[in-house]
């Protein structure tokens, strides 16, 4: 038997007649950049999570610099994030010359750990960026009370997360500012570079709709210094195609999870935790285990794939050398670092694909 991790080529042939009419459409009409099927994406995101707006953007990592851009980050500032996550949610933050305060993970939902925010406030804080790791959501409630308290603005990094829910609402509810991504291996992705912003906030839609044009209020007219950060208009009719079916999709990704969870549970691994109030897209199902490399090799023997999310947390990272950071500050990201392995995840998968995994772990 040989496992397809994410299964991309199958969910194309699912849904190939819809996509290469989107796509023959767009070419029909030549209109690559801004056309009106990013219009029509952008209408859709916002139908189905509520949002009031929805700006797409060219990739994940461009919707956290609109983001920041948009809350008007400086040099010097300083935004409160997790360590454990990949190096855009950090990168984004440096790349404005801003400061990226870490604070360490929890160690069942490996999303910050909110016990430990207060701490790091300083004057020059001006915002707290979570992530929403493998698809589950922070504890929303309790990081906007801390916003709340010291006047600090609230970004969720849900590149992975896009239909997850916290209080059986989706995220943009709880935050100033969600991103996403749509990169292709994501819950809801592209066949290239995608993503989004969403905010309830119109004053800040209006200025990342201006900031992803180079500043521009109208055309050669630039109010702000923006960025070229435009989603092309056949990865947003891509898009548009799968989002009529992820709702089911990601009940199928859910119905997989719950699979290997019960198919796992008797194994000695420390399987996924999602807490009572949130659900999970399952961007990964991803398990720890002690003897990594050895497990790793064995399944690879097997045609089966893993990947490891992620092998060394940020403030490890030579980029963030300059910070100062050493090794034993975040000993929990540290750890899951070590022990963090991602199983196959796909809608797709099937019942005997993953008994075969579960038979080899």
């Amino acid at each position: 038997m040989k496992i397809d991790f994410a299964n991309l080529k199958y969910q194309y042939t699912l849904y190939k007649d819809d996509i290469d009419n989107a796509i023959s459409n767009v070419l029909d009409k030549s209109n690559y950049i801004m056309g009106e099927e990013v219009m029509i994406l952008e209408k859709n995101l916002c139908h189905f999570s509520d949002a009031n707006h929805a700006i797409t953007c060219g990739s994940g990592t461009d919707a956290l610099l609109l983001a920041m851009m948009a809350l008007n980050i400086q040099p010097d500032d300083e935004i409160i994030t997790t360590p454990f996550t990949f190096i855009s949610t950090a990168e984004t933050i440096a790349f404005l010359g801003a400061k990226p305060v870490f604070v360490d993970i929890c160690e069942t939902t490996y999303n910050i750990d909110i016990s430990k925010i207060e701490e790091k406030i300083t004057s020059k804080t001006k915002a707290i960026l979570s992530v929403s790791l493998f698809g589950q959501p922070s504890n929303l409630d309790e990081i906007n009370k801390i916003a709340k308290k010291h006047n600090l603005k609230t970004i969720i990094d849900g590149a992975q997360s896009f239909g997850a829910t916290y209080k059986d609402k989706q995220e943009v509810h709880f935050c100033d500012i969600y991103t996403t991504s749509f990169f292709p291996a994501k819950p809801l992705g592209c066949f290239g570079d995608g993503g989004a912003v969403l905010t309830n906030d119109e004053t800040v839609a209006i200025k990342i709709k201006q900031l992803r044009v180079h500043g521009q209020n109208k055309r050669y007219h630039h109010k702000y210094i923006g960025m070229g950060a435009r989603m092309d208009t056949i990865q947003c009719a891509i898009v548009d195609v799968k989002l009529k079916h992820y709702k089911k999709d990601l009940k199928l990704r859910q119905d997989v999870a719950k699979k290997y969870t019960q198919s796992l549970q008797n194994k000695q691994l420390i399987l996924p935790f999602i807490t009572e109030n949130a659900t999970s897209t399952y961007a990964q199902y991803s398990i720890r285990v002690k003897n990594r490399e050895e497990i790793q090799a064995k399944l690879k023997d097997k045609n089966i794939p893993t990947a490891i999310h992620y092998p060394k947390p940020l403030h490890l990272q030579e980029a963030f050398k300059y910070l100062h950071y050493k090794e034993g500050d975040f000993p929990i990201s540290e750890k899951i670092s070590e022990e963090i392995l991602s199983l196959p995840m796909n809608p797709y998968l099937k019942n005997d694909e993953i008994e075969y995994i579960n038979s080899f772990l």
